[in-house]
């Protein structure tokens, strides 16, 4: 496949959190290296047991990481955006793909294959650092989702999620929140472990309250705080 230009990686590389702590030098050598791929909505870029053979940094478009189970049941483990990273821990430990990884929409990702990524890994003690940095970070989100499970109702969960995802898109918060909505309500179920219709039901009560704002492809969120105090109750 055809390199994507350097500069335009390079100012990628430094969107992304794996990347960003690392001098200029090492982005351009990593930005060298990466190769484009593209996916269409709903299509599948990695399945659950998968060999671990790159890593990929989304460019545009959503992924959702899903546990699947064998009725075909699924539990989103992380939804992801641009700039997010996903497929790091095979590369790190070379065991097959932990969960499946789906394009939720149009989405074009740049892909580093393993045995590059190890090369700059043991080159680079900056990379390094950064990769222990932002496994650390996905796990103390998968904890903090594990705590939410245990311990919040339904109800709960949903508000905390929405917060969550509010935040990440405009981290600076204040005023009306807007964000990209590519998400069905059977996928927002599978990221709280709630049933479709009990999701509907509860969207609906945020909605009349005023605390959400839902139009197709958009979700806005009025006052982060007062969505922040719902998952609290």
């Amino acid at each position: 496949m055809t390199p994507i230009d350097e500069r335009e990686a390079v100012e990628r590389l430094r969107a992304c959190p794996l990347f960003a702590p690392c001098p200029v030098p090492v982005l351009v050598e990593v930005g060298r290296r990466l190769r484009p791929r593209r996916f269409r909505r709903n299509e599948v870029i990695f399945h659950q047991g998968d060999p671990g053979d790159a890593l990929h940094i989304i460019n545009s478009g959503a992924v959702k990481i899903v546990l699947p189970s064998p009725e075909g049941d699924e539990a989103i483990i992380a939804t992801l955006r641009p700039g997010d990273f996903f497929g790091e821990l095979s590369l790190l430990d070379g065991e097959p793909r932990s969960a499946t990884a789906t394009a939720v929409e149009p989405t074009e990702t740049m892909s580093l294959p393993r045995d590059l990524f190890r090369e700059l890994l043991d080159r680079h003690p900056s990379l390094r650092d950064a990769v222990f940095s932002a496994v650390a970070g996905q796990l103390r989100r998968l904890t903090t989702h594990v705590e939410e499970l245990h311990f919040l109702d339904l109800a709960g969960r949903l508000a905390a999620r929405l917060s969550r995802l509010a935040d990440q898109a405009q981290p600076d918060g204040g005023g009306s929140i807007s964000l990209d909505w590519p998400y069905t309500q059977t996928d927002l179920a599978a990221m709280i472990g709630g049933s479709r219709q009990s999701v509907n039901r509860l969207l609906a009560g945020l909605i009349d309250d005023g605390l959400l704002q839902l139009d197709h492809d958009r979700l806005v969120v009025p006052n982060l705080d007062a969505l922040e105090r719902r998952s609290e109750r």
